[in-house]
C-alpha cells in the first residue's frame, strides 16, 4: 500500500478550483456567470490556459456554490466553498471529476488507489473524504504493513544459536558465534 499524501492530494484540488476561478474573474470583469464559464470552455484561445476539468466542476456545481443565487460566483463564496470542503471532504464523485484534472499533483494510480479504498478511508461514514481520513488511513496502512512484516519473518531468521540463516556472511552474529569466530583471519 503506498502512501498517500491527503493534504496534498486535497490541497491541490481546493488550490486548482481557486485559481481557475481567477482566471475565469480576470476574463470577465463583470463576474463569473454560468454563461461566462461555458463561453471560456469552448473559447479556443483559453485551452491552454484554462483547466477544463476544474472549470466543468464550476459549471456543474454553480447554483451550490452561488449561495446568494444573484447568478455570479464571488471570490467570498468561492473561498467559503472551498473552505467548506476542505472542512467536510469530497464525495468520490467530486473526487473523480476534480482529481481527474490532474492538478492534485498525484499519479492516476495513487488516485485511484484513493478511489479503491475511498469507502475504508471514510470512517465516519458520511460518503466524504478528508484530508486527516486519508492520512489516519495511511498511518493504520502503515502500521499494518509492519505488523505483517513482523508476523511473516521465519523463525530460522532470528535463531538464538545460529544466527541469520538468509545471511551468506560469514560474520553473521548469533549467541554462540564467539565460540566459533575465526579470529585468525588472513
Amino acid at each position: 500500500m503506498s502512501n498517500y499524501s491527503g493534504n496534498s492530494l486535497l490541497t491541490g484540488i481546493y488550490a486548482g478550483l481557486t485559481n481557475t476561478y481567477s482566471y475565469l474573474a480576470q476574463l470577465n470583469p463583470d463576474g463569473v456567470t454560468l454563461d461566462s464559464i461555458s463561453n471560456a470552455r469552448t473559447d479556443s484561445k483559453n485551452y491552454l490556459n484554462l483547466n477544463q476539468s476544474f472549470a466543468s466542476y464550476l459549471q456543474t456545481n454553480f447554483n451550490a456554490i452561488d449561495k446568494d443565487g444573484d447568478g455570479v460566483i464571488g471570490s467570498d463564496e468561492i473561498t467559503n466553498y472551498t473552505n467548506m470542503l476542505s472542512t467536510q471532504g469530497l464525495t468520490r464523485a467530486q473526487l473523480t471529476q476534480l482529481a481527474a484534472s490532474g492538478a492534485s499533483g498525484l499519479s492516476t494510480d495513487t488516485i485511484n488507489n484513493i478511489l479503491e479504498h475511498f469507502d475504508e478511508m471514510d470512517t465516519n461514514h458520511d460518503g466524504k473524504i478528508t484530508s486527516a481520513e486519508i492520512s489516519a488511513y495511511n498511518v493504520d496502512a502503515s502500521r499494518q504493513e509492519k505488523i505483517d512484516e513482523f508476523n511473516h519473518k521465519r523463525a530460522t531468521n532470528m535463531s538464538t544459536f545460529y544466527g541469520d540463516d538468509s545471511s551468506s556472511d560469514v560474520d553473521s552474529y548469533s549467541m554462540l558465534s564467539y565460540k566459533y569466530k575465526n579470529y585468525n583471519k588472513s
